[in-house]
């Protein structure tokens, strides 16, 4: 699966999550209180996220500034898993 699709189905799912993560009102996540698959994952919603990418580099910038944003519907999506 090449890296655009696989960035396209994490929004994807992040979409699907992020209206029950806003409704459960989670407290923000500080970066010291986040595991690294959290941040990992909410980095790359956050970068599917993005607005007006037109590369790479755009959307990692995009995630790297805005990914604790994102925490909450990783942890929805990685509860869900478990």
């Amino acid at each position: 699966m090449n890296t655009s699709r696989r960035i396209l189905l994490t929004g994807l799912a992040g979409l699907a999550v992020a209206p029950a993560a806003a409704a459960a009102m989670l407290p923000s996540a500080e970066p010291g209180h986040v595991t690294v698959a959290e941040e990992q994952f909410a980095r790359t919603i956050a970068a599917a996220h993005a607005p007006g990418v037109t590369c790479v580099r755009q959307g990692e910038r995009y995630a790297d500034a805005h990914w604790p944003d994102y925490v909450s519907a990783a942890r929805a999506v990685l509860d869900a898993r478990a």
